[in-house]
């Protein structure tokens, strides 16, 4: 039986090297922006708006072009935080 994520950890990886991490509340609506925002714009120098729910009142935009990899992690709030699971 597979378990459902409680969210997606979407990781950004930038030309400039840089990496921005958002969450989206399931994989559907991390779809939905990536189909209908990143994709038809993707060689765009034009800003989009990248969705921050997690964060009350703070806002990411970036530049599609300059987008080079995405990786999708799925969170599960029942599971071991990997960081904490080797401090004494």
């Amino acid at each position: 039986m597979s378990r459902t994520a409680d969210e997606y950890a979407i990781h950004i990886f930038l030309s400039s090297g840089h990496v921005e991490e958002v969450r989206f509340v399931s994989i559907q609506e991390f779809q939905k922006w990536y189909s209908n925002q990143l994709v038809p714009k993707c060689d765009s120098n034009e800003f989009i708006n990248v969705p921050i729910k997690n964060i009350q009142g703070e806002y990411m935009v970036l530049r599609p072009v300059s987008v080079v990899a995405i990786r999708v992690e799925p969170i599960f709030f029942g599971s071991v935080a990997r960081d904490e699971a080797y401090e004494e």
